[in-house]
C-alpha cells in the first residue's frame, strides 16, 4: 500500500507542475511583450526628443539669424530719424537758390556761397548713403513717389512725373520721405475722340 500510496502521490504532484509551467508560459509571453512595448515606447520617446532637439536647434538658427538682420539693420537705418530731420535744411538751402537773383551783382556771391553749402552738405549726405529722388520726366512710382496733383498733357505720355514739389530721399535704399511730384494723363480732348471712335 506505501508503494500505491507512493505512486498515487507522485502524480498529483506532476500535475501541478504541468501547471505551473502553462501559468509561466503567458507570465513569459508578458513579459516579452511588455518588454517588446517597452522597446517601442523607448524608439518612439527617442524620435520625439530627436525631433525637438532638431526643432528646437532650426528655433535657434532662425534666432540668431533675426538678431543678426536686426543689428545690422540697426547699424544701416540708425541715421534715419536724423536724415528726416536734415532734409528740411536742403529743402530751404534748395529754395534760397531758386529765390536769389543771380543776374543782381550783389547777390550772386551769396547765391554761390548757398550754392556750394548746399553741394557740400548733399556730399556729406551721401557718404552716409542718403541718395535724392528727383524724377522728373521718370514713370510714377507708387513705392517712391508722392502724386500731388495730376494733369491732363497730350504731349506727355500717361503716368509720368512732370514736376517735382520736393525731392524724395532714401537712406540704403529704404525710402525716407517721398518724392511729392504732379503726374500726368490722357488729355480728356484725346480720350473723347478715342471713346467716338
Amino acid at each position: 500500500m506505501s508503494t500505491e500510496k507512493h505512486n498515487s502521490q507522485e502524480p498529483e504532484q506532476q500535475q501541478p507542475e504541468a501547471e505551473q509551467t502553462t501559468e509561466t508560459q503567458p507570465e513569459e509571453s508578458q513579459a516579452e511583450e511588455s518588454q517588446e512595448l517597452s522597446v517601442e515606447q523607448v524608439l518612439a520617446d527617442l524620435a520625439e526628443a530627436k525631433d525637438h532637439v532638431l526643432r528646437t536647434q532650426a528655433e535657434m538658427q532662425n534666432l540668431r539669424r533675426r538678431m543678426e538682420r536686426d543689428v545690422e539693420n540697426a547699424h544701416k537705418y540708425a541715421l534715419e530719424k536724423f536724415v528726416g530731420e536734415l532734409l528740411p535744411v536742403v529743402d530751404n538751402l534748395e529754395r534760397a537758390i531758386s529765390a536769389i537773383d543771380v543776374s543782381n551783382e550783389e547777390f550772386k556771391a551769396v547765391g554761390e556761397g548757398i550754392e556750394l553749402t548746399l553741394k557740400s552738405f548733399l556730399d556729406v549726405l551721401g557718404r552716409f548713403k542718403v541718395d535724392t529722388l528727383d524724377p522728373k520726366g521718370e514713370a510714377f512710382d507708387p513705392e517712391l513717389h508722392q502724386a500731388m496733383s495730376i494733369l491732363e498733357m497730350q504731349e506727355v505720355k500717361p503716368n509720368t512725373v512732370v514736376d517735382v514739389f520736393q525731392k524724395g530721399y532714401t537712406l540704403n535704399g529704404r525710402l525716407v520721405r517721398p518724392a511729392m511730384v504732379v503726374v500726368s494723363k490722357a488729355a480728356a480732348a484725346q480720350a473723347n475722340t478715342d471713346g467716338e471712335g
